[in-house]
């Protein structure tokens, strides 16, 4: 008895002494309560979305070559296009602040060269409501008198079943003007310049139109002439359309 005692005594301590195994996780994909949770910063993750600081690239340059040997040339750089809140506060104004570099270079024979450079911005609207009825009300009412006999059969005397009835019509709608797409051109200066390197700079420059509807789009624009007593030579450039 006092070997089976001993031996079973020993046998507890045993079992007492081994590690119990952790039990394993019954959800092996849910939340770690003990460890933080990550949380994405717009800062850095890549899938936010950029947030607009105004700057537009600009399209390369545009150049062409007049038939008495001279070379147009028209570059941009430095643009900006912002979207404003209209002072009309108007879901059909647009206001934009716009900035840029414009640089026109003419080479060639002769004399310093002369004409006109113009910088300007082309805002299109996808529906026109400037010069359109707008929004009107339309109606119609109107009243059309009736004779008619009283109950189902005609009677002996038909003078004494005549009645007199007056029916009535009143109808309503609202109307609203729209027109297609415009393109509205918004000249901002016209330099007469005589040389080889005009230029024009604009800054904080707001433009503004009323009237449209839906989405619109904005692009820079400049155009270069040289002029001369036999002709003249023009050159366009177009900037990137940005849709706003």
């Amino acid at each position: 008895m006092v070997v089976r005692r001993a031996a079973l005594i020993a046998l507890v301590g045993t079992l007492l002494a081994t590690p119990v195994p952790a039990s394993a996780d019954p959800d092996p994909g849910g939340p770690d309560l003990g460890q933080p949770v990550a949380v994405a910063d717009p800062a850095i993750d890549p899938a936010a979305p950029p947030v607009d600081d105004g700057k537009v690239m600009s399209t390369p340059p545009a150049t062409t070559k007049s038939p008495d040997g001279w070379t147009l040339t028209i570059s941009a750089k430095d643009e900006t296009q912002m979207p404003n809140a209209p002072l009309t506060t108007a879901l059909s104004s647009r206001e934009y602040t716009v900035g840029g570099v414009f640089n026109g270079a003419l080479d060639g024979p002769g004399d310093l060269p002369k004409g006109v450079f113009e910088v300007g911005y082309q805002i299109g609207c996808g529906i026109d409501m400037s010069t359109s009825n707008g929004v009107s009300l339309t109606g119609t009412a109107g009243i059309s008198p009736s004779i008619g006999f009283l109950g189902l059969d005609f009677p002996n005397n038909a003078a004494e079943g005549l009645l007199p009835g007056v029916g009535g019509n009143i109808g309503g709608g609202i109307t609203v003007g729209l027109k297609p797409g415009i393109i509205n051109v918004v000249p901002v200066t016209k330099k007469e310049y005589k040389g080889d390197r005009p230029w024009v700079s604009i800054s904080n420059f707001h433009v503004k139109i009323d009237g449209c509807v839906g989405e619109s789009f904005i692009r820079s624009y400049a155009t270069l002439s040289k002029s001369t007593d036999e002709g003249d030579a023009i050159l366009s450039w177009y900037g990137v359309t940005k849709k706003i």
